[in-house]
């Protein structure tokens, strides 16, 4: 018996990453105009980014069916197996929902886990969940552990600008304006599950310490767990000063002895979550201290 680990292509995981970790990802679906594609097959990641800044309407995403989920259920248990299922957060999508309606008559072998939680958030609910199956736990008991663990995951992100939630019906067309002329940049983070924005900077720098500040509040990044950063966009140059930024400032409060002392891996987000982010934003996910 083997236990397969299942996430949802919003997790934001590369399918080289997954598939050296034995994790199956299942696809979302991303519209543009009456082009469907599903994410991380029929459309890359740059790919999609290309298209978006491109677009002058905004795509639109689609939860995973239930129906999809029934499918891949029934392959696992007609072979024996047990599946742990991380999803998107429930607050964000009804995927979650999805996946616990095509598990119902699969109880005793099928798990799904609320991340709560979004992109590389939920990425490191995946990551904890492979690393309690290499330890030999059995799904129940990964299961269990996560719905613990999950608690101590913080994900703050800076985004570049307000246009990309008035396109998407957050705020108006005049608070877009007016931040736009103001250089207002939103710094948002996943809290119960939810995105809720945490504070507007005006321009980058601000926006950074802004940032940085948020994760004090959530007693430091744990340098001894699994962390991730990710950008948005064509280019990764803003991501990386941000990871440069956060070890200078992690070495110069002790938390780690030289910048050179741990590494915050690097990853570009997926089609789902940067339809509502848009380009040129970063987003850190790591396990607290306290």
């Amino acid at each position: 018996m083997a236990i397969r680990i299942i996430v949802d292509s919003s997790a934001d995981m590369e399918e080289e990453y997954a598939a050296a970790h034995g994790i199956q990802i299942i696809p979302m679906t991303i519209t543009f105009g009456n082009e469907e594609f599903a994410e991380g097959v029929d459309i890359s990641r740059t790919e999609f980014f290309e298209r978006l800044i491109e677009s002058d309407e905004l795509p639109r995403t689609s939860q995973i069916p239930p129906m999809v989920f029934q499918d891949i259920f029934a392959e696992v248990v007609a072979a024996g197996d047990t599946a742990v299922v991380i999803t998107l957060s429930s607050h964000i999508s009804g995927t979650y929902q999805s996946a616990c309606i095509a598990a119902a008559p699969f109880k005793e072998s099928i798990f799904v886990v609320d991340s709560e939680n979004a992109t590389v958030g939920e990425r490191l609910v995946a990551e904890r969940a492979w690393a309690l199956r290499d330890e030999g736990l059995a799904a129940a008991d990964i299961a269990y552990c996560l719905d613990r663990e999950k608690k101590d995951i913080r994900l703050v992100a800076a985004l570049d600008g307000l246009e990309y939630l008035r396109r998407g019906g957050r705020i108006s067309g005049a608070a877009a304006a007016i931040g736009g002329l103001l250089s207002i940049k939103p710094v948002v983070g996943v809290v119960d599950g939810k995105v809720v924005v945490l504070g507007k900077a005006r321009g980058s720098k601000a926006s950074r310490s802004m940032v940085f500040e948020e994760i004090e509040k959530a007693g430091g990044i744990d340098f001894t767990r699994p962390a991730w950063v990710a950008y948005s966009g064509l280019s990764d140059k803003i991501g990386r000063k941000y990871i440069a930024d956060s070890l200078e400032r992690a070495a110069a409060e002790g938390m780690i002895a030289t910048q050179d002392a741990v590494e915050l891996p690097l990853t570009l987000v997926g089609a789902v979550i940067g339809t509502h982010v848009g380009p040129d934003g970063v987003a850190f996910a790591f396990f607290a201290r306290e």
